[in-house]
């Protein structure tokens, strides 16, 4: 396995059986070039994907950058090889270099195989929280 940065929209969409639905090209034009996002996609030995950690450097004035987890995805027929857990790892390594103080990652309480992937990296749950949400725009605009 081999994990690398995307760098172009084709890599983006090479990953698409990966994402929760279907990938837009201004969409994944749009993520890389929008400072601090990345992705990094672990490569299969033939060289298709197999999983992918996508991560947003975030900045406030008073508590400098820190590393969220967007989202992390591995292909059912990779699962349970650490792919995850080499994933969030080479995210955190990356969030190192950029000079982030941390990182962090929202996750149900109930999907067991995130919290052993993220626990396995080292995370320490840092208690529950509520997530609130504002839906701005419909479906039209996604699909």
């Amino acid at each position: 396995m081999e994990i690398r940065r995307a760098t172009t929209v084709a890599d983006l969409l090479a990953a698409e059986h990966l994402y929760d639905g279907p990938p837009r090209e201004d969409w994944a034009a749009r993520f890389l070039a929008s400072p601090g996002h990345l992705m990094l996609i672990a490569y299969a030995e033939d060289g298709v994907p197999a999983g992918f950690v996508s991560g947003i450097e975030m900045l406030h004035p008073d508590k400098g950058a820190e590393m969220c987890l967007y989202e992390l995805s591995v292909d059912e027929s990779h699962r349970r090889r650490g792919i995850g857990r080499a994933l969030t790892e080479a995210l955190l390594a990356e969030a190192r270099e950029r000079g982030c103080y941390g990182a962090w990652v929202g996750v149900d309480t109930d999907n067991t195989p995130a919290l052993a992937t993220y626990r396995s990296a080292g995370s320490v749950d840092e208690g529950v929280f509520a997530m609130h949400g504002w839906p701005l725009a419909g479906d039209e605009v996604r699909g």
